[in-house]
Parts: C-alpha cells; sequence; structure tokens
C-alpha cells in the first residue's frame, strides 16, 4: 500500500472526527442494498474507488465481488489510516486492496490501469467534478463500466413540517456550497459523465417514500436521516451558518417527527453508470 502526498482535504462539511467515521460505517451498511445492488462489476479485476474514505465501501465491494482487486483513493489521512486497520481486520480483504492518498482531479495512475470505477459520494464534496470524471475516464480501459452515486438534496421533505429543520438543510446545503462542492450533482450526473466522453450513460433516481404503509424502515431512515443532519452541526455552528437555537430546534422537530404516527419521509438520489471508450 503505497500514498502520495496529498494537500489537505477540504469542502467536506461533516468533518473527520472519530464519531463521523464511525458513522460513515454505518451509513455503508445501511445503504448497501440501494447503492450495490447490480453494480456492473462482475467481470472486474481491478477496480477504483474515488474517495474511499474509512474503507466502508470498498468492504462491501470486496465481499460482493469475490474476484475485485480494489484500489483506493481518499485526501484525508485519517480516513486513510482507520480504512488500513478496518480492511487489514477483514478476511475477505486479505491481498485484495491497496489505498492511496490523493487527488482525485489529478490522478497519478497511468491510462489504462483500472477495468472498473466507484464513485460514491464524492462528487457532491469536490470543486471540479467533471475533471475528476475526466480523470477516471483516462485511466479505465477501453470499454470499462463506472458507477456513480450522488446526492440530489433539493429532494428532501418531511412531514409534519417542521421549520428549524428546513432552515438547517438551507443553510446544510449553503455551506456545501462555499465549501467548493455541490449537493445537488446527482441530477447532473448525465451531463456530467456525457461532457467528459463516457457512453451508454444510465442515469436512475432511486427514491425513498416513506409513510404508514412502512412503519419499521421510516423509523430507521428517520434515526438515519438525524445523524447524518447532526453531523454537520458543529461546522455549521463554527462557520455562523446557524445558531444553536436551529440545531435545538431541529432536534426537537425531529424528535416530534420519529414520534408521529402519520410521519413521512421522502428523499432522492441518482445512480449512474457509463462505459470508458
Amino acid at each position: 500500500m503505497t500514498a502520495a502526498k496529498s494537500p489537505t482535504p477540504h469542502g467536506y462539511l461533516h468533518g473527520f472526527t472519530p464519531e463521523e467515521q464511525q458513522r460513515l460505517y454505518h451509513q455503508a451498511r445501511f445503504m448497501e442494498q440501494r447503492v450495490h445492488e447490480g453494480l456492473p462489476f462482475a467481470r472486474c479485476r481491478r477496480l477504483l474507488e474515488i474517495g474511499c474514505g474509512v474503507g466502508a465501501q470498498t468492504e462491501i465491494l470486496l465481499r460482493r465481488f469475490p474476484d475485485l482487486h480494489v484500489t483506493g483513493l481518499d485526501a484525508s489521512e485519517a480516513n486513510l489510516e482507520r480504512a488500513r486497520s478496518y480492511l487489514t481486520s477483514n478476511p475477505c480483504a486479505q491481498g485484495r486492496f491497496e489505498l492511496h492518498l490523493g487527488n482525485a482531479a489529478d490522478l497519478e495512475f497511468k491510462g489504462e490501469s483500472f477495468d472498473g470505477a466507484f464513485l460514491c459520494w464524492i462528487l457532491e464534496h469536490v470543486a471540479d467534478p467533471a475533471r475528476v470524471l475526466s480523470e477516471v475516464r483516462r485511466v479505465l480501459r477501453p470499454g470499462a463500466p463506472v458507477a456513480v452515486t450522488e446526492v440530489q438534496n433539493m429532494s428532501f421533505f418531511l412531514d409534519p413540517y417542521s421549520p428549524n429543520i428546513l432552515a438547517y438543510w438551507m443553510a446544510f446545503n449553503d455551506h456545501q456550497f462555499e465549501l467548493g462542492g455541490d449537493p445537488f450533482v446527482g441530477a447532473k450526473l448525465g451531463n456530467l459523465l456525457q461532457a467528459v466522453g463516457f457512453r451508454d450513460i444510465r442515469t436512475d433516481v432511486v427514491t425513498l417514500h416513506l409513510d404508514n404503509r412502512a412503519p419499521v424502515e421510516r423509523a430507521e431512515m428517520i434515526e438515519f436521516w438525524t445523524d447524518l443532519l447532526l453531523s454537520g452541526a458543529p461546522g455549521l455552528l463554527a462557520a455562523g451558518k446557524v445558531e444553536q437555537a436551529v440545531v435545538d430546534g431541529m432536534r426537537s422537530e425531529l424528535r416530534a417527527v420519529s414520534r408521529d404516527p402519520n410521519a413521512v419521509f421522502y428523499y432522492s438520489f441518482v445512480r449512474a453508470t457509463a462505459r470508458s471508450w
């Protein structure tokens, strides 16, 4: 496992605390079926994962595709240290991964080094997603598949009406823009992939619409979403984007939503696949 020098990562509004690292493991497991079902990697042997973070998605890829070797790239040394420890202790990962510290917009790999690529919840945090995808295409062999999963944060809806949650969510998204990211990049994946030369592009909108028809799943999703929202609170407070009263009000509203027998949760994200030519 090697590591290249990289500048300190910017744009990740959730931070790099141990608590956030643990949240990423839970997020990967919680969303596994929705993110990984049907990925086009059955014939791949050398996969590039951009934004591998703490290795949470890496472990799932290695478990689901036993013939894969995954090369993970991330801009956070702290996350890579956690990923290395996590994967080294996992029997299914032995000898099947390497981790690199680097810049996804300027990959140090030779052209046509990989026969597949995976990006999940990463383009929302980068300043130039087209440049990242162009670099991914450069290092893929002709015909190699890429799979990209991304947010579309405009779709978030909760009932009953929760003004503090909405105010916090707007500040959350505005702050992500100011950090150089894009909380709505999921809707743009088709254009981005086409612009840098990928073909056979397909985008699928995955909608989570949970109400009285699925009360257990709804409760689990609201709990998961509560953790996600609160993970950004320290950064938003430190940047002066929200006041403590809004955070406290959001906590109260989230508890109320979780107890409401007629609550509705709605969110959509986008999965895209394409091939390099």
